[in-house]
């Protein structure tokens, strides 16, 4: 393996994953140098912190014999359509991290290259492992061929002010709150419910978003938010999330265990059993339609926390 964006938040867990699948990461790559982690899993990795640098090494490796057979990906969002092209150009598999890409023109010019090559790209796509979300598909799966759900979903995780000033806060390159935070949502909202008919954005901006999807078998109400003040009454002084999926008035419990499936993850691409270009595809054209979309005045069916943004903490 190679990793790229050693640094980053979610890059601990593919080095545990990997770890934990018994293989050996060689080569890592982060322009910043805090990357102490490291230690913890693969201490004699190669490590660089210019692209240049990286790529003469990865491509010596495979010139002496010793191929990366796999890329990870956790770099910024707008790097991964172009850090997935190295990967296939250097003819190793891809395991990147949620948005695969930005746009969906972007996917289409990965899967020629995949084809070209032979080698595959694929998505973390953790939900679609967790147990209280399977077991939900299952029963979607078992109820009425006509029967519509109403969904409300909400997810607010409190970020500082930092947030603004890196690149997640540029929404050129984060993609915006509906794609920094809430694509592996609407990946299992279409995993769960099918394919999507209507997209209506009431709300998207720099810390909040949210809106209105009608997928096949449910009508979903969403926001989406990283003010702290908008978390729940006696949430801010403890916890700083809150995550919330209700179904036909029915809490989903999918908080535990939410963040530890990377290793399930990398089990399932080892076998050839990833999630690949296509099953990525549909979140990707849901959130670049979210980021697109003129915001819609508040009528129709709207998420009810919308209402009490001008009442204060709001009322979920």
């Amino acid at each position: 393996f190679a990793l790229i964006g050693v640094a980053g938040y979610v890059a601990p867990r593919h080095m545990k994953a990997i770890k934990e699948t018994d293989n050996e990461l060689i080569a890592a790559l982060d322009p910043s140098d805090s990357v102490g982690i490291i230690d913890q899993y693969y201490p004699n990795a190669a490590f660089f912190t210019e692209f240049e640098r990286f790529d003469r090494h990865v491509d010596k490796l495979n010139r002496l014999g010793s191929k990366v057979d796999y890329v990870s990906i956790c770099s910024p969002n707008y790097l991964h359509d172009a850090h997935i092209r190295f990967a296939l150009r250097n003819h190793s598999h891809a395991i990147c991290e949620k948005p695969l890409v930005l746009n969906p023109w972007n996917i289409d010019g990965i899967q020629s290259i995949s084809e070209e090559t032979g080698c595959d790209v694929s998505s973390i796509l953790q939900l679609r492992l967790h147990p209280s979300i399977i077991a939900l598909k299952a029963s979607v799966e078992k109820s009425a061929m006509q029967q519509i759900h109403d969904v409300d979903l909400t997810y607010i995780t409190s970020r500082g002010f930092w947030y603004q000033t890196s690149w997640k806060g540029d929404i050129n390159k984060s993609g915006g709150i509906a794609t920094n935070i809430g694509v592996h949502f609407f990946d299992m909202l279409h995993f769960i419910f099918g394919p999507l008919q209507l997209n209506v954005v009431h709300m998207h901006d720099g810390q909040r978003a949210a809106g209105y999807l009608e997928f096949a078998n449910a009508r979903v109400r969403w926001f989406l938010s990283i003010d702290q003040n908008d978390l729940p009454e006696g949430y801010s002084d403890k916890i700083k999330t809150y995550r919330s999926i209700k179904v036909d008035g029915e809490e989903v419990e999918f908080s535990s265990g939410f963040t530890d499936l990377h290793t399930q993850s990398y089990e399932g691409i080892l076998k050839g059993q990833g999630f690949g270009i296509d099953q990525a595809r549909p979140s990707i054209e849901i959130v670049h339609a979210i980021r697109t979309a003129e915001i819609a005045p508040l009528s129709g069916e709207y998420h009810p926390a919308i209402k009490s943004l001008t009442k204060g903490r709001l009322r979920i």
